[in-house]
């Protein structure tokens, strides 16, 4: 056989071989499970006795053993088949056979990219196939483990404000001048409102969705899992397995999306929570060190004679200093990284897309344009619903349930849509 005939794969298919053998064998392995427990079935319904009840069950306890090893006898013996030999003592005795495993080679191969590559595929593609089960697993643990995360917020939020009421405020209450003790029972307060309302509320609240029984709205693509109409700026969540419109990510923590209509609740959430997790730190700092301080002397000799109530103040104040020093950092990096977001009016999701289209535009001289940017502090007032000058007291200082601006589907550009736009 001349070496044009020889059978050549490029890197993608090979991977993408690779891939399908694998997902070949996992389904390869379902099977001679599921025989095995039809053939116990089978057995324990017959009820033998004796010898021939012993060895019936032999070999029906090792049925699957058998199903597995025929199955890769079979495939080694298709192997060995198909692959054109060079040379050797039955080339010339059955060239038919090496002709017809050619055909049925080349059969096989073009009737599996017909089902699943093209000319768009290539190694990532074939990876993200391999990925899917990793994909399938994350995302259903996500989707469990939200509710854990979420009731660990409620009882770690619980914990600081048990510890202050009980630990800190009695301090404060008894030495601190009057103007010092309201300014701690306004503000930390008002700080506790707010985290406990937006918390609530983007739990609660739907991040919205495009109507499915709607066809005719504006949409620049049709999601492919879904299979309906996919508006501007919408995605779609592997986790709640529907679209999202204005998708920014989904949050554990709060077991929901965060889009369109929940959007402000989040980042409220987190900047009043950073800010609330601050003043918690500041204001227990010096009640820290001396807790600290105290904690040091228990390892004394002899030990000093602190009562069980001031052993249990001192730790509980170490706990309370720790923990909301180390939200006040990592929640604060998160706010601040938002807070960048919403002043480009992007979501955590079209950032991606618009660096990679900013990149692709460079290389060819062009500049990419954010179709959704309105300048900075227009950006702030769509996502707070600013209409007026009374509305930064009573719409983002203090408690607000009012809806954002638009549906969610339709969109103010800031140009036509001949320009580059990221969706």
């Amino acid at each position: 056989m001349e070496t044009s005939d020889v059978i050549r794969l490029r890197y993608e298919e090979l991977l993408f071989y690779a891939a399908c053998v694998c997902n070949c064998w996992s389904v390869c392995l379902c099977v001679c499970v599921c025989l095995e427990g039809r053939a116990c079935r089978r057995g324990g319904g017959g009820g033998g006795g004796g010898g021939g009840g012993r060895g019936g069950g032999m070999r029906m306890g090792s049925s699957w053993r058998w199903q597995l090893s025929r199955a890769m006898r079979l495939a080694l013996r298709w192997c060995r088949l198909c692959r054109p030999q060079r040379g050797g003592r039955g080339w010339g005795a059955q060239p038919w056979i090496s002709g017809r495993c050619s055909e049925l080679w080349s059969y096989s191969k073009l009737l599996l990219k017909s089902l699943y590559f093209n000319s768009l595929s290539n190694s990532d593609t074939v990876l993200d196939c391999v990925f899917e089960p990793v994909y399938w697993i994350v995302d259903n643990v996500t989707r469990w483990f939200g509710v854990v995360f979420v009731c660990l917020v409620i009882l770690l939020t619980t914990s600081v404000v048990v510890i202050i009421y009980l630990f800190v405020l009695p301090p404060i209450l008894s030495t601190y001048p009057v103007y010092w003790v309201a300014w701690h029972l306004g503000c930390g307060h008002w700080l506790l409102v707010m985290v406990v309302f937006h918390y609530y509320k983007a739990t609660t609240t739907s991040p919205g969705h495009p109507p499915k029984d709607k066809v005719h709205i504006p949409s620049v693509s049709i999601c492919k899992k879904c299979i309906t109409p996919k508006p501007p700026r919408t995605h779609h969540c592997s986790i709640c397995n529907t679209c999202v419109l204005k998708m920014d990510h989904h949050c554990p923590w709060l077991n929901n999306c965060v889009g369109h209509f929940n959007h402000r609740y989040f980042f409220s959430f987190c900047l009043y929570m950073t800010l609330g997790c601050i003043y918690c730190s500041v204001s227990s700092r010096d009640l820290f060190v001396e807790a600290y301080n105290a904690v040091e002397n228990y390892y004394q000799t002899p030990p000093p004679s602190y009562t069980f109530r001031e052993t249990t103040t001192h730790k509980s104040i170490i706990f309370l200093w720790v923990l909301t020093s180390s939200v006040a950092v990592a929640l604060g990096g998160l706010t601040l990284w938002h807070s960048i977001l919403i002043g480009r009016g992007e979501t955590s999701v079209e950032r991606h897309i618009n660096h990679k289209e900013t990149r692709r535009l460079k290389e060819k001289g062009k500049v990419f344009r954010n179709p959704f940017h309105h300048g900075k502090i227009n950006n702030w007032k769509l996502l707070f619903g600013v209409e007026k000058r009374s509305h930064w007291f009573t719409r983002v200082l203090l408690p607000s349930s009012h809806l954002p601006n638009g549906d969610g589907i339709m969109w103010d550009c800031t140009f036509t849509r001949r320009d580059p736009m990221a969706i």
